[in-house]
């Protein structure tokens, strides 16, 4: 059975950086920059604008607009390259409080629909 983390790696990273290279790309940064900011490659950068890496996820309006505001900032020279892991750790910890990442979870891993212990309540009864 894949943990959530996983589900995070291969599906919600890559969601959000296929959205942040797209917003950062109609504010009018060049692929090559993208890629430098992102510390991906530029190949990458362009599968994330052409939908072909990083497209599983639609995103609910709250976390559309932290991404938005976090390719404004980067535009605008606001965050230096260690301000965007608290970054992307808000807008993860966002989708988990959503509870997208357990429904991805579900989707993505043969696990039954009343699973909740990677987001439920009794998550911290596995530990006991």
């Amino acid at each position: 059975m894949k943990p959530p983390c996983e589900i995070v790696v291969w599906y919600v990273i890559p969601s959000i950086r296929s959205k942040l290279a797209k917003e950062l790309f109609e504010l009018g940064m060049k692929q090559k920059d993208i890629s430098e900011q992102l510390d991906i490659t530029q190949p990458a950068v362009s599968q994330y604008l052409r939908d072909k890496r990083g497209h599983e996820m639609e995103f609910n309006p709250v976390v559309n607009q932290y991404i938005k505001n976090m390719a404004r900032d980067m535009m605008d020279g606001k965050l230096e390259p260690m301000d965007l892991i608290p970054r992307f750790c808000h807008i993860c910890k966002t989708i988990k409080t959503q509870e997208v990442l357990c429904q991805l979870h579900k989707e993505k891993v043969n696990i039954p629909e009343y699973c909740s212990a990677c987001m439920g309540s009794e998550s911290e009864n596995c530990l006991n």
